[in-house]
Order: structure tokens, then C-alpha cells, then sequence
């Protein structure tokens, strides 16, 4: 559970203003925002966690994910700096949430009253649609396009840069994309043979054609 969570990092939580339009109401009151550090794998929420709250990630990377029957892991989606993410259906956490880096994160409890908040409901479609484009994705043939609608999609979220930064690992990229970690590799390979991308390192890559890279995912 949370609490626990950050009983147990030796990073530590302080207050610190915020003034960001993800959470406007909380933006808008007097009191300092508490922005709470996690170090990496460490546990934001578990599977069975009370509902209710929304998180912001203020920096860092956060994965959410779930564990199949056979104990594979399934990650659904992948959380950058300025995004929102802890949206549930029910009254328990169906996932898990967990720091893939040093974080920091804002939270925000959910009160019956945010149902019919503009801002709260643009927050929920803007998760449904990440939902919705991560089918779009799965639902491709081939780990080639897999793998180049995933980099296309990380451009676009990190504001369509040349330089493209990989907080995951190539582990956390196969159990997103359905793929094994040989089949990432692989095709990391093919798009560099193929003067998509460059690998600057093992985290980082510079899009060397992007449109070609967009039309390989449409």
C-alpha cells in the first residue's frame, strides 16, 4: 500500500507548491501540494488497494501493470513527467502501480463531487484514449510494427523530439507490446539497419525519419 510504501523508501516526502491545470481545484487552494518521492520498483499502489485517488507524476516514469494467471506480467501503460494516471471502475485497484525510476508524484483524492468535473472527466478521456491506442497497437500483426508505433507514440509524448528518451527497460517493452525481450532487440536492430532510428545508447534513440516510422504504425 501506499503508506507502507513510503515507510519503507528512504526517500522522503515534503510539501511543495504546485501549479499545474491536472489538478485544478487542488492548484487553486491555499495549502501546499506533498509531493511524494519513490525510488525505482518501488510500489505506488498494489492489485486490491482501496480506489479513489488520482496520481500526477511530477518527474519520473511510472509503469502500470498486471499479473496474468501463469505470472507473466502484463504492463498496460507507461506514465511520463505531467501525465495522470490511478483511473479504476470499481472501489479496488484491479493493477499495480510502480516507479521505474526515481519519481516524484502528486496526489489527489477523489471526491464524490469531481464525477461532473470538466477538468476530471478530460483527464478520464484523455486515459481512455491511451487505453484505446494501446489495443490499436497490440492489435498489429507483426513486432516490427509493434515496436515502431510504440517509438512513434513515445515522440509524440515527449513533444515530438529528435532525441526520444526510454525510461523502461527492453523487459518493460516486450510485457507492454506482447513481445519477448529477443523480438525487441531485434527489431530495435532492424529499424537502425533501416535508418529509422539511432541507438545512442541502451535508454536513449534520435528519430532519423519520423514520418516513415508513423506510416510503418498507421
Amino acid at each position: 500500500m501506499l503508506a507502507s510504501t513510503l515507510a519503507q523508501a528512504p526517500l522522503r516526502s515534503h510539501p511543495f507548491t504546485i501549479d499545474h491545470p491536472a489538478f485544478p481545484s487542488a492548484a487553486a487552494s491555499p495549502r501546499p501540494q506533498i509531493v511524494s518521492f519513490f525510488q525505482a520498483g518501488a510500489e505506488i499502489y498494489a492489485a486490491g488497494d482501496p480506489a479513489g485517488n488520482l496520481y500526477r507524476v511530477e518527474f519520473g516514469a511510472v509503469r502500470v501493470y498486471r499479473l496474468l494467471a501463469d505470472g507473466r506480467r502484463q504492463i498496460i501503460a507507461f506514465h511520463l513527467a505531467g501525465e495522470t494516471f490511478g483511473f479504476e471502475a470499481g472501489v479496488e485497484r484491479e493493477f499495480f502501480a510502480e516507479a521505474i525510476n526515481a519519481i516524484g508524484i502528486c496526489r489527489r483524492h477523489l471526491s464524490t463531487s469531481d464525477g461532473v468535473d470538466p477538468d476530471i472527466l478530460s483527464l478520464a478521456l484523455q486515459s481512455l484514449r491511451t487505453t484505446q491506442r494501446y489495443l490499436l497497437v497490440l492489435a498489429r500483426h507483426s513486432a516490427f510494427e509493434r515496436v515502431a508505433s510504440f517509438l512513434a507514440e513515445m515522440a509524440e509524448r515527449q513533444g515530438d523530439l529528435e532525441h526520444v528518451h526510454l525510461p523502461m527497460s527492453r523487459m518493460d517493452i516486450a510485457d507492454h507490446l506482447g513481445l519477448t525481450i529477443e523480438t525487441v532487440s531485434r527489431t530495435f536492430t532492424r529499424l537502425k539497419e533501416q535508418r529509422l532510428i539511432e541507438l545512442v545508447d541502451s535508454r536513449d534513440i534520435r528519430i532519423l525519419r519520423r514520418r516513415a516510422l508513423l506510416e510503418i504504425g498507421e
